[in-house]
């Protein structure tokens, strides 16, 4: 990596859990490819200050995590269709003080799907569990997929309600004895922190599923995605989701594309301990 300097951009994310995953991926592609960049996590309890700062210090781009996608979205100037389609923002690029968003989660989770089509085509039943920002992205990939046969699985009803209703599917509380092809976590339980030896999916549902799809991507191997491995059955990682979505950040911030096996070894260094 160059040696800090006055002409380095500058790149961050913000998160209510800031991992080291962004952050070793960007950084490891900034030094590969020779460019004047430097990516910090941060967290913060108010948002709009922070995204202030973004715009006041020239701050090139900033990554958005749970819980702040739909909240960041008064704060900035300008709402890329990728965003503006799902009202859901993971990305914002600051062009000399305007602040434009993005959302590349659908993007990656889209990508994801495609591949896996042979295991779990769009004929499949589906468990999608959440109802937040990323929820919102992951639910428009699987409906514009082709997907129809999905129930978003939300304890807040009202949010569970509407995106269930945004996408023309059902909704229900809890996880229950409900079964279906296809499961999809798209909540923190798993996630390093207070929830992260919860399985979000009983193992009777993992046992019935052909594909699990846990979007935590740390630890990779969560307790579903280590309790459908056990049970034999084909996985998508958060991480795979991680390391797709950060690879078009990167594109949106350096004007650069990596190649496919930059972004490979970005995402196997990102998950490697620090």
């Amino acid at each position: 990596m160059p040696i800090l300097n006055k002409d380095m951009a500058l790149c961050i994310s913000l998160a209510a859990r800031p991992s080291n995953l962004g952050t070793r991926f960007h950084n490891w592609l900034y030094d590969e490819l020779g460019l004047n960049y430097v990516y910090k996590a941060f967290t913060t309890t108010d948002l709009p200050a922070a995204i202030g700062g973004v715009r006041a210090l020239g701050i090139r781009g900033c990554a958005i995590s749970m819980p702040f996608k739909e909240d960041v979205i008064s704060l900035v100037d300008r709402m890329d269709p990728s965003a503006l389609a799902i009202d859901s923002v993971n990305t914002i690029v600051n062009d000399d003080g305007v602040l434009t968003a993005y959302n590349t989660d659908y993007l990656a989770v889209a990508e994801l799907i495609k591949e896996r089509s042979e295991v779990a085509p769009s004929s499949s039943s589906v468990l999608l569990r959440g109802s937040g920002g990323m929820a919102k992205a992951v639910a428009a990939a699987v409906r514009d997929a082709g997907f129809s046969n999905v129930t978003i699985v939300a304890r807040n009803e009202e949010a569970g309600r509407h995106l269930a209703g945004l996408y023309g599917f059902r909704w229900q509380a809890e996880p229950g004895t409900s079964t279906a092809d296809l499961l999809i976590n798209v909540t923190p339980l798993g996630m390093a922190g207070p929830d992260e030896d919860v399985q979000s999916f009983s193992d009777e549902a993992i046992a019935a599923a052909s594909l699990v799809f846990d979007v935590v991507a740390l630890p990779s191997e969560t307790p579903l995605i280590r309790a459908a491995r056990r049970a034999g059955r084909p996985v998508i990682t958060g991480a795979q989701v991680a390391a797709l979505q950060a690879a078009e950040q990167f594109v949106l911030y350096t004007g650069v594309r990596p190649t496919a096996e930059q972004i490979r070894a970005a995402g196997e260094f990102s998950r490697q301990p620090a």
